[in-house]
């Protein structure tokens, strides 16, 4: 987070030495990204890569997924016979325009050739198959893509596993197998699995967490989950961080992978608003995780979206419009991706105290002071619990942690702090072996 806050500041002092703090908006979407530590990609459809399209995909966007160009049925149609076509021409786009490529997807049961679905397999064979696959894709753009969905949809809405060609014929091995088989392939891509409806917290989600738990203890190498994110105008869940947070406790990366929010046509300025706010706040989750790489949009344009092929009579999901021009949404993400300017380092400081210990548990309070010459307009607290103490129940501010990393915000009606004056939080703790207290605190 530290590193966000600091390229953001760099970022806005070029926006405000360039062209004032208005030209903010106009910047593009993936400096703002960047600045703030996140990529900000978008699916793209490569026949499409021309034009105002090609201008747009390659200015306001860091990182490209191929819509469909990299599924199992588009390279591999005909048994033995790979079409790379649209799957290069992405890459290369890319390359060119110095953006990251994440590729989806490796094992998906849908877009399978019938040669697949239909086949008779034994387990040997058809592990076989799809490692094969993975070796020869992943093989040849080795080097060259950023993330791999690697498993894309493994889970029914229940949680559990689902019943396709690969499941009911390999039973959950076959997704430790294919992470396996990437890992060889492309050791330096970043491997994830991917999955709808598991944005929030559910039956969904807390089945893909047992997943995840589970193949991190078998030593499958998974380095993050994919939120797709398909949702609908209004429903931004109100647990996406909390989601977010508890997938990266684990000690992977998160990221939003194929975000849409539709809507009932025709649009109304109302509903364009509320979308505007909706992906401010999907993209603000994101930035509020230290662990989410980023966010990718399915489709920047309308005319790209897949939304009123399969639900007919919504659409407008997408940050652009059929003639590519930007909808308010566009500037929600502007707006949520701007720079921030770090509070001023030395104006508090932190007393930390232990005011009741008991077996596995403790409660503590931490004294914020202001030790500067103005007011204090909001703060936060920062530090690392030395001996994995997790704090389970806070007061008088926001608490949130990640792995050992503890931060504290203030509430609304305490961020005000006078020069000279302290207000003070305090929080429950569980302790095993030893309690001792935080080396250091940051305070700004």
């Amino acid at each position: 987070m530290l590193r966000r806050l600091i390229a953001g500041a760099a970022l806005l002092a070029a926006v405000l030495t360039t062209a004032g703090p208005a030209s903010a908006a106009d910047t593009p979407l993936r400096d703002l990204a960047e600045a703030r530590g996140v990529y900000l990609g978008t699916a793209v459809t490569a026949g499409k890569l021309t034009g105002g399209y090609a201008d747009l995909a390659g200015a306001q966007f860091g990182s490209l997924t191929p819509g469909n160009e990299m599924k199992w049925g588009s390279v591999e149609a005909v048994r033995g016979t790979y079409d790379w076509t649209g799957a290069d021409r992405v890459v290369a786009f890319a390359e060119s325009h110095g953006q990251k490529v994440r590729g989806h997807t490796l094992v998906w049961h849908s877009q399978l050739p019938s040669w697949v679905t239909g086949g008779s397999w034994t387990a040997d064979r058809l592990r076989t198959l799809m490692t094969d696959h993975i070796a020869t894709q992943a093989g040849r753009y080795k080097g060259r893509i950023d993330h791999w969905d690697v498993v894309n949809e493994p889970l029914d809405e229940d949680g559990t596993l689902r019943q396709s060609v690969f499941g009911a014929t390999l039973g959950e091995s076959y997704i430790a197998d294919a992470f396996r088989a990437a890992r060889t392939a492309d050791p330096a891509a970043k491997l994830y699995v991917n999955d709808y409806s598991t944005d929030a917290l559910g039956a969904k989600s807390d089945g893909m967490y047992a997943l995840v738990k589970r193949l991190l203890a078998q030593g499958v190498p998974v380095d993050g989950v994919g939120f797709q994110a398909h949702l609908v105008l209004g429903q931004v869940p109100a647990s996406l961080e909390a989601n977010l947070r508890r997938f990266a406790e684990l000690g992977v990366d998160v990221a939003i992978t194929e975000l849409d929010i539709r809507m009932t046509l025709p649009a109304t300025a109302a509903q364009l608003a509320q979308q505007k706010a909706d992906y401010a706040s999907v993209l603000r989750a994101c930035l509020a995780v230290t662990r989410c790489a980023g966010v990718t949009v399915w489709g920047f344009t309308d005319s790209d979206s897949w939304i009123p092929d399969f639900f007919p009579g919504q659409g407008a999901a997408t940050p652009y419009d059929e003639n590519l021009a930007p909808k308010p949404a566009r500037a929600g993400i502007a707006e949520a991706l701007a720079p921030v300017t770090p509070p001023a380092p030395g104006v508090c400081s932190v007393t930390y105290t232990v005011t009741s210990q008991w077996t596995g548990g403790f409660t503590a309070q931490v004294t914020v002071r202001n030790t500067g010459t103005a007011p204090l307009n909001g703060w936060t607290v920062r530090w690392t619990q030395p001996a994995g103490q997790r704090v389970t129940q806070a007061w008088n501010a926001a608490v949130t942690q990640t792995g050992a990393e503890v931060a504290a915000a203030n509430l609304p009606y305490n961020a005000t702090v006078a020069p000279g004056g302290s207000t003070a939080f305090g929080f429950n703790g569980s302790w095993t072996g030893s309690n001792p207290p935080p080396g250091a605190f940051s305070c700004v």
